[in-house]
Formats: C-alpha cells, structure tokens, sequence
C-alpha cells in the first residue's frame, strides 16, 4: 500500500497532503477517488480512504489508526564524511536499517572536505534520499539528516547517549558482547575511506565511546555502518 507522511495531524478524521506526494498519488500511481493509502505522522499510521485528488492536493479520510512499528532503539550514525555518491547510499541504507539520525562528521582524514555552504546546498538531496527510503521501507518516521558537524561536537553529542561505539579496524569489543540499552539511545561513529586517527580513537574513547571491531577484513566506509546497524537492529530485537 503506498505510503506518504503528513507535515500535520489529521483534523475531524481528514487528513491532506501537498505538493511532489499529491502529484504522485495523482500522476504516476494513478490513483482514485475511494482507494486506500497510509499516511504518517508522529509515529501513528494512519489508514486512509482517499476523497479528492488533485494537482493542488489531496484529502483522505482516516479509517483507522496503529502506532508505527518503530525500532525500539534510537540509532544515530555519526558517519565520518565519505565522497558524495558513498554518503548517498550510506543514508538510504541506514534510514531502511532502522537509522533515526543520520550526522555527517569531519574527521582528520575524510577525503571529501567541502565548505559548509556546499554542503548545504546538498542537504536537500540527501534529506529527499532519506524521506524517499523511509516510505519504501515503511518507516514512521522521516530520520534527519544533519548538517556536517566537527570532531569535537560529535564527541559532545556521544556523552549524551546511553550507549556510544565507534567502529576501529585496529580492534575491540564485538558487537554481540555489548550490553545494549532498552528503549535507549545509540550513537554509532563509523570512520571516512581513511579510517581514523588514533588519537581520535583515544579522544572517542575519553567521551565514553566502546572502540568495537567487525572482524579481520576490513570494511569499506560505505559497508561498515550497513554491517554495523543490522548487527545492532538484530541484538535489539529490531530485526
């Protein structure tokens, strides 16, 4: 069933959407007046008849209500910043992985340093590739996608979650001998194509961060956080 997400709650049990989602219901799915769709907000589906449809908008009335199957973690990828077409894949996989927060973070060895205004230029791409994966993956939520961050605020950010790893090729802990929180947040730092600098690894470790390892072959950046969130989502109960 197509899937879309609401920028407001229903009202008297109709609920509308706007814009790119209403042409798409209208154009390209070809949908009509009666049919069902589910749309999300604040962690509720919402079931839906759909009522008018039109360029302009379209309104449904709710049929029924049921809390969205969210992951019962909150995972945020702290991912040191990796080429542009790599990051791409990174948020489309980690948002259908069960991801709730994505950060792009400057280490001392990304290879990709663009200025912060280009950056955010691209933001709105990758805030569309994570919106896009969150419908196809019926997530119930639209997992954000942060402007670039430094070392330092990362590690800010770090000390404010229940349980903080960072992924090390040089060694740690596995991720199965971890004791992992419930209902608890996450935040799990994956290094760029140059991996990290030891005394990042060390500086991550004085903010709370458990150095862990994902066995002998090493990993490219764009497969450690995939490996890394569903061995995660899977010892949660999330997979």
């Amino acid at each position: 069933m197509p899937r879309f997400f609401a920028e407001q709650p229903p009202e008297i049990g109709v609920i509308s959407l706007f814009g790119d989602d209403a042409r798409h219901i209208g154009r390209s799915l070809r949908m009509a007046v009666g049919e069902r769709i589910t749309v999300c907000f604040g962690g509720t589906d919402y079931l839906c008849r759909l009522d008018k449809i039109s360029d302009a908008g379209v309104i449904a009335s709710v049929i029924s209500e049921s809390p969205s199957k969210e992951p019962s973690v909150s995972l945020t990828l702290y991912q040191a910043l990796p080429k542009t077409d790599k990051l791409e894949l990174i948020i489309q996989k980690a948002v259908e992985l069960g991801a709730s927060r994505i950060v792009p973070v400057l280490t001392g060895r990304c290879i990709a340093r663009p200025e912060k205004s280009q950056f955010d230029k691209k933001l709105v791409r990758l805030q569309k590739i994570a919106s896009e994966a969150a419908k196809q993956s019926g997530r119930g939520i639209i997992p954000q996608v942060s402007g670039i961050i430094g070392f330092e605020k990362c590690l800010g950010e770090l000390k404010e979650q229940d349980l903080s790893l960072i992924c090390y090729e040089g060694g740690g802990k596995r991720l199965g001998e971890m004791k992992y929180p419930q209902n608890g947040k996450i935040g799990l730092l994956i290094g760029s194509e140059g991996g990290f600098e030891r005394s990042e690894v060390s500086m991550a470790e004085d903010a709370g961060a458990v150095p862990i390892w994902l066995g002998d072959r090493i990993l490219r950046c764009e497969t450690a956080p995939i490996a890394a969130i569903s061995i995660i989502m899977n010892l949660t109960g999330n997979i």
